[in-house]
């Protein structure tokens, strides 16, 4: 019964995440749909990163702020992700030294 109840919840959570790539396949989307749609990921990310930046240290919500300013000055520059969080992380640990 739980092995039936381990596939059953697969499947429901299965299903919402292939039908829209099925269904998306054949439509094509006015351009400024697909600018709203790539800009989502983004704003995720925003949405999950910023309140994590708020208290990486108690009390002290500046600190984090400033490594989450180099973090996106650094990426200004394009170049690799993981410049920034090395940046931000630099940051951080120096202000709090």
């Amino acid at each position: 019964m739980i092995i039936a109840t381990i596939i059953g919840m697969a499947i429901v959570t299965m299903v919402p995440r292939f039908l829209p790539a099925f269904i998306m396949n054949g439509l094509t989307l006015k351009p400024w749909v697909n600018r709203w749609l790539n800009a989502i990921p983004f704003a995720a990310l925003g949405a999950l990163i910023f309140p994590g930046i708020m208290y990486v240290i108690d009390d002290r919500p500046l600190i984090g702020i400033l490594g989450g300013v180099v973090a996106a000055v650094i990426a200004l520059f394009n170049v690799n992700v993981i410049f920034a969080v090395i940046g931000s992380i630099l940051t951080v640990y120096l202000l709090t030294m």
